[in-house]
């Protein structure tokens, strides 16, 4: 299982979470909770605390290279080019389209 800290506009908003089974994307209660923070996307809102899916939501798909591009990084990065999650992690910390990044979340 590995996690990812998510964070809008450098603000920590939830926590992302690959599992066996699929994809969970949890709010921070204080972001959660927050008016004024906005959803982290459009489908991933704030209607509920909680999210999961059976695929990496589109949302975070959409933040990662394509094609050739892609296979570069995974090649640069040591990464299997199919590992989605690996790949976000890598390359979604500090230059990531939108106010959207991620850092690995180390569980203490």
């Amino acid at each position: 299982m590995r996690s990812l800290k998510v964070f809008n506009n450098g603000v920590y908003a939830g926590l992302l979470t690959e599992k066996d089974n699929g994809y969970v994307f949890e709010y921070d209660d204080a972001y959660f909770y927050d008016p004024s923070a906005p959803a982290v996307s459009l489908t991933i809102s704030k209607k509920y605390k909680i999210h999961k899916s059976n695929i990496l939501f589109p949302f975070f798909a959409n933040m990662l290279s394509e094609g050739d591009n892609r296979a570069l990084q995974a090649g640069r990065l040591k990464i299997d080019a199919e590992d989605d999650f690996g790949i976000l992690e890598a390359t979604a910390q500090y230059d990531a389209p939108g106010t959207i990044t991620v850092q690995p979340y180390e569980n203490d």
